[in-house]
C-alpha cells in the first residue's frame, strides 16, 4: 500500500490533518492500493501560494521551451504506460485494455498541446486609419483550478494539465478522490521531467473542504471542472461571481439513433460498445437506443445476445470485457435505477441483478441491464445512470427519432446509423449536441479534437484541440499609431 502525500511547490508534502481516505480496489475491496490525504484548506492556501509564486516566471519562459517540457512528459508517458494502466485499472476498475487506451488518449493529448506551444498565434488586423498597425497577442490567464472526475484519471487530467501548461499557466489540480494514485503518478511524471517548482500542484481531499476553497480562492484567476452538474452549477457561479474563467464539462444522456435502413450489425456493435465499455461510467456512454420500430425487435434481441455473453470480471484479467462500479455508492445508484425503471413500467430484457458467484462477492459488480419499450418520460430515459444499462425507446419514423433523441436537457453526443446521406445529413444538423458520430459510437474521440456539449452538458469554452487556447489564455488586442499623427478628434 502506497501513502500519497500531496505535491506542492516541487515536492511531496504532508497535510495540514492527519486524515486519510483508503483507495479501495472495486474489483476486490480486501485490497488497499493506497492512503491520500483529506486535505483542508490549509493546503489548499500553500498550493494556491505555490502556483502564484511560479507563474511569473512560466510565464516568462518562451513558450516552445514549455512545450519541451511536454515531450519530455510524453516520453515518460511511453516509458511508464503498462504502471499508468494497470493502477488505473486497480483503483477504477476498467479492464487493462481500456485502460491502456487511455493512457494512449492522454500521450496523444500531451504531444498535441507540446507541439501548440509552436502556434499561440495572434493576428494581424487591419485599421481603418493610416500609419497604425492593429495586432492581437493570446497571454496566460494566471494561476488555475483544475478538478477532474474518478472515471478517466489519467486523460482528463492531462487534457487540462497540457494546455494549462504549454500555454504558460501554472495549476494546481485536484483530482477525485476515489482515483488518487493516478494522480499521483502524474505528479511522479512531471518531477522526473524537471518541471519548476509550483508550475504543478496536486491537492487531494473532498470538494467541500478542497474543491469549494480553491475555487473561492482569490489568487485563482480561472476553474476548469469535469464532473456532475450540481458541483459544476455550484462552482460555475462561484466562479462567476468572482468574475474569472470557468469552464465546466457536466453530463450526458446520449441516443445512438437506429434508422431502418441502418446497417444492424454495426449498429448492435456500436450501441453495445458505447453502453457496456467501462461499465457505462463514461459522459460519453450510450444510454439510450432510439430505434425505428421496423427493426426494433431484430436490434433487441442481437443486443440481448450481446450483452449476455459480455464477461464481467476483474479489469486485470484479459477474459473481462466489463469492470466493477467505481464503488458501492455508484453501485447501490445504477440498482435503484434497474429498480425505478420496472416500476416506469420498462420491460428488463436482462441483467440488473448483483453478481455474488466466488470471482465477484468481494467487488461491486452488476450484470450489464437492457430495458425495452422506454418512453421518454420515464426518469431511466432522462438521468444519467452512470452505469451499465441500455435503454431502448421504440419511435415510429425517422421525424419521431429525431424528436426523441432531442427531448433530454443534456447534448454531448449523439449517434446516427443510416445510409442515406441525406437523413444523415438532417440529423447531424438539427441534432442538439456538440459532438455527432455518423455509424460510429457515441463514445471516442481524437486529442486534437474539441470536446464538449450543449444545453445542461456544458458551460464555457470547449476543451482540447486548437479550441482549448480560448480557455487557457487572455487575448489582447494592440493597436500602434507608429506616427502619432492619426485619429485626431476621430476616437469613437
Amino acid at each position: 500500500m502506497r501513502l500519497i502525500d500531496n505535491f506542492i511547490d516541487g515536492s511531496w508534502q504532508s497535510p495540514d490533518s492527519s486524515k486519510r481516505a483508503p483507495n479501495i480496489n472495486p474489483a476486490d475491496t480486501r485490497e488497499t492500493i493506497a492512503e491520500a490525504p483529506l486535505s483542508t484548506s490549509v493546503d489548499v492556501a500553500e498550493a494556491v501560494k505555490a502556483a502564484e509564486r511560479a507563474f511569473p516566471g512560466w510565464r516568462a519562459t518562451p513558450a516552445p521551451k514549455r512545450g519541451h517540457l511536454l515531450y519530455r512528459v510524453q516520453r515518460k508517458m511511453e516509458e511508464r504506460r503498462n504502471e499508468l494502466a494497470e493502477a488505473l485499472t486497480r483503483e477504477e476498475g476498467k479492464t487493462v485494455t481500456e485502460s491502456h487506451g487511455e493512457v494512449q488518449r492522454a500521450i496523444n493529448v500531451v504531444e498535441f498541446f507540446a507541439a501548440e506551444s509552436r502556434r499561440i498565434n495572434g493576428e494581424t488586423i487591419p485599421s481603418e486609419f493610416p500609419n497604425n498597425f492593429c495586432y492581437t497577442v493570446r497571454e496566460p490567464v494566471g494561476p488555475l483550478a483544475l478538478i477532474t472526475p474518478w472515471n478517466f484519471p489519467v486523460a482528463i487530467p492531462m487534457w487540462k494539465l497540457a494546455p494549462a501548461i504549454a500555454y504558460g499557466n501554472t495549476v494546481v489540480l485536484k483530482p477525485a478522490s476515489l482515483t488518487p494514485l493516478s494522480a499521483a503518478l502524474i505528479a511522479e511524471i512531471f518531477n522526473e521531467c524537471d518541471t519548476p517548482a509550483g508550475v504543478l500542484n496536486i491537492v487531494y481531499g473532498s470538494g467541500r473542504n478542497v474543491g469549494e476553497p480553491l475555487v473561492a480562492h482569490p489568487s485563482i484567476k480561472g476553474v476548469s471542472f469535469t464532473g456532475s452538474n450540481d458541483v459544476g452549477a455550484s462552482l460555475y457561479g462561484t466562479g462567476a461571481a468572482r468574475g474569472i474563467k470557468c469552464q465546466c464539462e457536466m453530463g450526458g444522456k446520449n441516443p445512438i439513433i437506429v434508422l431502418e435502413d441502418a446497417d444492424l450489425e454495426l449498429a448492435v456493435n456500436s450501441a453495445v460498445q458505447g453502453a457496456y465499455g467501462s461499465t457505462g461510467q463514461r459522459c460519453t456512454a450510450t444510454s439510450r437506443a432510439v430505434v425505428v420500430e421496423s427493426i426494433a425487435d431484430a436490434f433487441v434481441e442481437r443486443v440481448e445476445e450481446r450483452v449476455n455473453a459480455l464477461v464481467v470480471g476483474n479489469g486485470l484479467e484479459p477474459e473481462t470485457d466489463m469492470g466493477p462500479s467505481v464503488d458501492k455508492q455508484q453501485l447501490e445508484t445504477v440498482l435503484d435505477f434497474i429498480n425505478i425503471g420496472q416500476k416506469e413500467g420498462a420491460q428488463l430484457i436482462t441483467g440488473g441483478k448483483l453478481l455474488a458467484t466466488e470471482m465477484h462477492k468481494h467487488g461491486f459488480f452488476i450484470e450489464p441491464s437492457l430495458f425495452d419499450h422506454v418512453t421518454s418520460d420515464m426518469r431511466i430515459a432522462q438521468e444519467e445512470i452512470f452505469g451499465p444499462v441500455l435503454s431502448v425507446l421504440r419511435v415510429p419514423d425517422t421525424a419521431t427519432a429525431l424528436s426523441v433523441a432531442n427531448d433530454v436537457r443534456y447534448g454531448l453526443t449523439a449517434s446516427i446509423y443510416t445510409r442515406d446521406i441525406s437523413k444523415a445529413l438532417t440529423f447531424t444538423d438539427k441534432l442538439q449536441v456538440g459532438i455527432v458520430h455518423v455509424n460510429s459510437p457515441t463514445v471516442g474521440g481524437e486529442a486534437h479534437i474539441p470536446f464538449g456539449g450543449m444545453k445542461a452538458t456544458g458551460v464555457g469554452t470547449r476543451e482540447m484541440g486548437r479550441e482549448a487556447i480560448a480557455f487557457f489564455t487572455e487575448l489582447k488586442v494592440v493597436y500602434w499609431d507608429y506616427t502619432g499623427s492619426n485619429r485626431k478628434g476621430n476616437l469613437y
